[in-house]
């Protein structure tokens, strides 16, 4: 944009704060402190003349307190006289890998901290270095009162510096697309940050600015420019914002060059935001199309440690599904305390697992040893509300039981009914009776199941481990040690929408025999199963051969493998020339039935897939001649339905 407006710069001081990366956590957490420091103490004497904007997350100040929590109130002093911007974050996800409650919780995390030292937190949805973003982003920011963003990521639009993003619900936010060099192109043209030893001149400094300016200037179609100073872990550069100030106080025909913050920036784009031509909608996932521009939005992520996004999920899974849902149901029908502080503990434990180099895989091994024990904790934390407030439920179903009875509650999480057969462990008295079939070999506890009409429920037994120790914890007694007989079952039951029924099991003393008969079966021969929807083929390499009876389509080779290198990294799979693909195709496989009945067939699938032993990274860049064995063991179930 060309005009004889003077126009206003924006100078936005922060740093992009990657918590752990290519280096561990309390490493990058040293130079934190020394930053801040810094950060504080040029603020409290004049040096710096704006606000140090805390790279979009609150969790920055949470890691320095724990160094300096003498600073607080200092912090809370900067913070509320306009020199602290925090939030909205409490950390810079990654938008795809976590899900969309964990994002509503971190942005809630975020303003909640930035509350806490008595200011409003940011509204500046900064998603600078996200690998690309979701299609529901500008529905979530809206929620929380956010309406612009800053990205860069996963948009090929060089053109002009804004576009308007319309998610997925027509929510429409106006967003600044960070220039080739990203949220780091500032360092990269005024600070000259990737060259080493070099240190600018005053004049080289104020000759830079102007040429970037006047070419962001040219770019962009509303009023005001960003000039944002904040790349990766790097400090506030004294000597170049000495001389970027002097450059302000003596050039103002053109620029008006103020120290402010993204939400002073936004502050002033969003009432012209009608001038910005370009709309972008729904999700932002392009690939980088230009070297110069280095928006890659690294999509090997997804699968990168894949024990991370697994762990994860499983942690999203016990929060949203069962420890909170759970507990508040207690805490309604039953006027139990709500554990809301276990809660907030949980999914901040959670929460500093979910930034975008974390959650992705892509940082050093320590780091992610580092993640398990977070896992751990909100895991830990999970199960056991979860496991107080379904017991204190299940306590409260009316009715009495006989002393050879006991009551199984099974509880459904989900918003819609279950109708299908399922795998429960019942923890059958050792004072029970047991019944003999086969002559004798192996005594088996005897009992009945019920419904919660009162009707008998022939149910499947799958396997059995008597006698099993187990520890009930008592309030002002020692542990009390006892023992079960541990029966999994497979039964068919009908669970209503996120709620339970129930279950009377009731033993057996007439001797007669209680195992569901075995026919009709699932299995249909040593190596295939059907029901009426399915017929599953095991064929003798391994793979599965599966026909759909409704339609008569048959899917041949499922269950193939193939193995081939990787000479990539955390982000990237690296493809080697020099290599072969190894496939199971001719592989030898074991096939074993592990469950045989009329509500769940199981057969073990063990293959055995020889693969080279190493990769050569020498003049050869190939893998061994050698080969290894590669054992893959597989479980295929089928159930009714």
């Amino acid at each position: 944009m060309t005009t004889s407006t003077r126009l206003r710069a924006h100078y936005v001081l922060s740093t992009h704060w990657d918590r752990e990366w290519y280096q561990s956590f309390q490493n990058y957490r040293y130079q934190l402190v020394n930053l801040l420091d810094r950060v504080l103490a040029a603020q409290e004497d004049g040096r710096l003349r704006g606000p140090f904007q805390t790279d979009g997350q609150a969790i920055i100040l949470e890691d320095y307190l724990e160094i300096r929590p003498e600073r607080r109130d200092q912090l809370a002093r900067l913070a509320q006289a306009g020199k602290l911007v925090i939030g909205p974050w409490y950390v810079l996800p990654d938008e795809f890998l976590v899900s969309g409650e964990a994002l509503i919780r971190n942005l809630r995390l975020g303003r909640q901290i930035a509350r806490s030292f008595g200011v409003a937190p940011s509204n500046a949805g900064f998603v600078c270095d996200l690998f690309g973003h979701n299609s529901q982003m500008p529905q979530i920011f809206a929620g929380f009162g956010i309406h612009g963003a800053l990205i860069w990521r996963g948009l090929n639009h060089l053109q002009t510096r804004h576009v308007r993003w319309r998610g997925a619900d027509g929510t429409e936010i106006a967003a600044y697309r960070f220039p080739s060099g990203g949220y780091c192109d500032y360092t990269f043209k005024v600070r000259h940050a990737l060259e080493h030893g070099v240190q600018p001149d005053a004049a080289q400094v104020q000759a830079d600015l102007d040429a970037y300016l006047h070419d962001e200037a040219e770019h962009t179609e509303v009023d005001p420019i960003l000039l944002f100073d904040g790349g990766d872990h790097e400090e506030w550069d004294e000597a170049v914002y000495t001389a970027m100030l002097a450059y302000a106080d003596q050039n103002g025909d053109d620029f008006e060059l103020v120290h402010t913050s993204l939400d002073a920036y936004l502050a002033e784009v969003l009432p012209q935001a009608t001038r910005i031509g370009a709309v972008v909608t729904g999700e932002l996932r392009e690939p980088g199309r230009d070297y110069d521009d280095q928006q890659w939005v690294i999509p090997g992520v997804l699968s990168s440690r894949v024990w991370i996004k697994q762990a994860n999920a499983e942690c999203q899974t016990l929060l949203c599904q069962w420890a909170e849902p759970f507990s508040a149901w207690a805490h309604l029908a039953l006027d139990v305390a709500a554990p809301q502080g276990f809660l907030d503990v949980a999914w901040k434990w959670l929460l500093q697992n979910h930034p975008h180099d974390s959650i992705c895989g892509c940082s050093i091994d320590v780091v992610h040893e580092d993640m398990k024990f977070r896992f751990s904790q909100t895991k830990q934390i999970a199960d056991r509300l979860t496991r107080e407030a379904t017991q204190q439920l299940a306590a409260s179903v009316e009715g009495d039981l006989t002393d050879d009875e006991l009551r199984v509650v099974v509880f459904n999480p989900l918003t819609h009914a279950l109708q299908e057969t399922v795998e429960l462990t019942l923890q059958i008295p050792t004072h029970w009776p047991h019944f003999n079939e086969f002559f004798g070999f192996e005594p088996k506890p005897a009992f009945r199941i019920y419904d919660a009409q009162g009707h008998e429920v022939a149910y499947q037994r799958l396997n059995q481990f008597t006698n099993r120790r187990k520890v009930r914890i008592h309030t002002i007694k020692f542990p009390e040690a006892y023992r079960t007989h541990d029966i999994t079952v497979s039964l068919p039951i009908h669970l209503p929408a996120t709620g339970y029924t129930t279950l009377t099991v009731r033993a057996e003393r007439s001797g007669r025999a209680t195992r569901h008969p075995l026919t009709p079966a699932l299995v249909i021969t040593e190596n295939a199963m059907e029901n009426e929807l399915l017929r599953v083929t095991i064929e003798a390499n391994g793979t599965l051969t599966l026909q759909d009876k409704r339609t008569g389509a048959v899917y041949h080779r499922l269950l193939t493998y193939a193995d081939c290198a990787d000479i990539g990294d955390g982000w990237y799979h690296g493809v080697a020339v020099n290599d072969q693909v190894f496939v199971s195709t001719a592989s030898s496989a074991a096939v074993a039935l592990v469950r045989h009945g009329p509500h769940v067939a199981t057969f073990r699938v063990r293959t055995t897939l020889a693969v080279p032993a190493v990769f050569h990274f020498d003049d050869r860049m190939s893998r061994a001649d050698e080969l290894v064995e590669l054992v893959i063991d597989s479980l295929i179930s089928l159930r009714p339905g």
